[in-house]
């Protein structure tokens, strides 16, 4: 008998008592492994998690997790080449192992590098400014984002048994929240085997990821309302899970990735000849051939205008001739099999239900070859695109073959591709071919409604484009409708999915140390000494340093406009600048102002302050006339020490006002300020 799968509860792996459910090659049909979960305690791993994992995770600040992800992606990358072996018994080329393997990978050094940029080296995230709430400033609003303290159930599709899992587990992780990870039983021994060297790396904290192999029957009977489950797979499963009590009644967070039937537009302007046209026939071809098309993403709908039908179908039948079927390790493949014979057996029943209203033109399911391996014993198709001439046919826009299936549907005008790509009720992507961008335009704002992401690719984006089917890190990955109207990745969209934002009401004191971000009203501190001497450890939030006054002069003004250039009227002629609403006579530049604040507030000798990298928020609120004094207060907003540095951000509120106290300029200055020691002051 072949391994049996193992599942990882709380702390330890757990082996079923039980001989478990074959798992076969989907190349050669030998068992790879079985899989059981039978004696599996479920209300354990969730406990572990909430009361083990949460907490560990808990003390950890957005930067040390994203660390810690960092260095498992390094860890899996170094030892890939086990993965790649295993993973041509789901059927997979060495292609189609890249985009699993490779992309699960990329994904988690992606959120790794944006979590450390783009959120605070703290434990707690703010959305947006504070909300003034009363006339004196004393009663402010601000919204934040803590973690919730249960955990995120992520139940996966057996298509992507790397990624699938990493791309829900990353945001996951980043947010502070525990993860209990289910893969697709069909593919669940690569899963297991990622994930086994994941543990064994002992990166991760003890608790904040579990693994369960086999049914998760009864795991949604001990959520709750800070628990979450993120599931990929059929529109029946997801409606199924939507329908749970404790989704319904008790508030767990429910996402679903579930059926889509992306679409894919080529434009007027693309007629045979031109890069578009060609690039068109090369993306629907690779969609249909990637993963033998078992990707949520892929093409199912190419939508073509219909003079150029004909052209499209001849096109893609040359290319799709060139697909060599059969085994990954054989030479010369460059399609492998279906994860499994009941996959195949669903593809061509769904196969049959598109033949009411379309007709195969390229592709035989019944006759075609296949390289190194038995078509008795394998899971092979060969590439099928079909022919829908019924402008009224409901089978393209309702049934998804998953596999390396499509359909060829004409149109005839912007608005009618616009509705014909609506009839599929909600789709993860699609995309149009055209360099337009008139039609572009149209187009993406008829079909974006119903889409999650959509690609616009001509000859300019082509060399660097990812492609249709090829989801994203940065950018959101989900749909609305029919796709299960969830949003996984989308950078830190996906982090802030497992956080819970919460409105907090009260005086800037209380705001500034709850959010460990000055907020203006709050105490400021002067001990005698610049805080620009100060080192990181020493610098506390609200230190301030007031510069000036400094008079503003109408030589000033006329140096600055000859010695930058900018002689805008309003610096430089008096008649003009008069006759302005705005300003009624010259003012002083905007940048000339900044300036000299800057003046105003720097200590120049060599310290702590290595450098100025820029300003955020600026904005001109009162005009500087000839003559006018400016002041300039300068605070510590944001202190964010880099883990991976000898020197963090600082954020600094910058207000310059006027003789009459009148704000003229407010912005943040950005500098880098090195670490040391809060005794002796000594930089590292």
């Amino acid at each position: 008998m072949s391994k049996l799968l193992e599942s990882y509860v709380a702390g330890r792996w757990y082996s079923a008592p039980d001989q478990g459910t074959p798992l076969l090659s989907a190349t050669d049909g030998h068992e790879v492994a079985r899989i059981s979960s039978t004696g599996l305690d479920l209300a354990e791993m969730v406990t572990h998690a909430r009361e083990v994992g949460g907490p560990a995770l808990a003390e950890l600040t957005f930067h040390e997790r994203a660390l810690a992800l960092k260095a498992v992606a390094l860890t899996l990358m170094a030892g890939k080449a086990e993965f790649y072996a295993l993973s041509t018994a789901t059927g997979a080329t060495t292609r189609d192992s890249a985009v699993d393997i490779d992309g699960g990978i990329g994904t988690l050094l992606s959120y790794a590098s944006k979590a450390r940029r783009e959120l605070p080296n703290d434990t707690v995230h703010l959305d947006g400014e504070p909300e003034v709430l009363g006339k004196k400033g004393t009663f402010l609003g601000q919204h934040l984002y803590t973690s919730r303290r249960g955990v995120a159930v992520q139940i996966n599709a057996f298509n992507f048994p790397v990624w699938g899992f990493l791309e829900k587990l990353a945001p996951a992780f980043i947010a502070g929240v525990p993860s209990i990870v289910k893969p697709a039983s069909q593919t669940a021994y690569l899963t297991e085997l990622v994930f086994r060297r994941i543990i064994e790396s002992g990166l991760l904290p003890e608790g904040s990821v579990q693994l369960l192999c086999g049914s998760a029957r009864g795991l949604l009977d001990h959520l709750g309302g800070q628990d979450s489950v993120a599931f990929t797979g059929s529109a029946d499963t997801a409606a199924t899970l939507r329908a749970h009590p404790n989704v319904v009644g008790a508030g767990v967070h429910f996402t679903a990735e579930a059926d889509s039937l992306n679409a894919s537009i080529l434009g007027v302007d693309a007629v045979p000849g031109t890069d578009e046209f060609d690039l068109y026939v090369k993306q629907l071809v690779a969609e249909m051939t990637v993963k033998a098309g078992q990707k949520c993403t892929a093409i199912r709908r190419a939508f073509v205008p219909t003079a150029l039908v004909d052209d499209v179908v001849a096109a893609v039948g040359e290319r799709l001739g060139r697909v060599v079927v059969g085994d990954p390790a054989a030479e010369g493949v460059t399609m492998g099999a279906l994860a499994s014979l009941e996959q195949r057996d669903e593809v061509l029943k769904s196969l049959r239900g598109l033949q009411k209203s379309a007709r195969i033109v390229v592709g035989d399911p019944d006759d075609f070859e296949v390289v190194g391996a038995d078509r008795r014993t394998g899971a092979f198709l060969p590439p099928i695109l079909l022919r829908c001439d019924d402008k009224d046919a409901v089978e393209p826009h309702e049934i998804e073959a998953f596999g390396p299936v499509s359909t060829v549907i004409g149109y005839d005008s912007t608005d009618e591709v616009i509705e014909l790509v609506a009839r599929g009720k909600g789709s993860l992507v699609a995309s149009l071919v055209t360099r337009d961008p008139g039609l572009a335009r149209k187009i993406v704002l008829g079909v974006a409604p119903f889409h999650g992401r959509i690609l616009v690719l001509d000859r300019e984006d082509a060399k660097e484009s990812t492609g249709h089917g090829s989801p994203l890190p940065v950018l959101v990955h989900g749909g609305p409708g029919r796709a299960g109207g969830g949003e996984e990745l989308g950078g830190i969209r996906g982090v802030l999915h497992h956080m819970q934002r919460t409105a907090i009401q009260g005086t800037p004191d209380v705001l500034t140390a709850i959010g460990n971000r000055w907020v203006a009203g709050a105490q400021r501190f002067d001990d005698g000494v610049h805080p620009f001497r100060k080192n990181l450890a020493q610098l506390r939030i609200g230190d301030t340093v007031v510069g000036g006054p400094r008079q503003v002069t109408r030589a000033d003004i006329d140096h600055f406009a000859e010695f930058t250039g900018d002689t805008f009227y309003a610096h430089t002629d008096p008649e003009a600048a008069a006759a302005n609403p705005l300003f009624g006579g010259i003012v002083a530049h905007g940048y000339l102002v900044v300036s000299l604040a800057a003046g105003l507030f720097v200590e120049p000798n060599p310290g702590p302050v290595l450098a100025n990298f820029g300003v955020d928020g600026l904005r001109f609120l009162t005009p500087v006339k000839a003559d006018d004094s400016l002041t300039v207060t300068l605070t510590a907003k944001q202190i964010t020490p880099r883990s991976s540095a000898d020197y963090g951000e600082v954020r600094w509120d910058a207000v310059v006002t006027n003789q009459n106290g009148a704000a003229v300029a407010t912005y943040d200055v950005l500098t880098l300020v090195a670490k040391g020691d809060a005794e002796t002051g000594a930089a590292r």
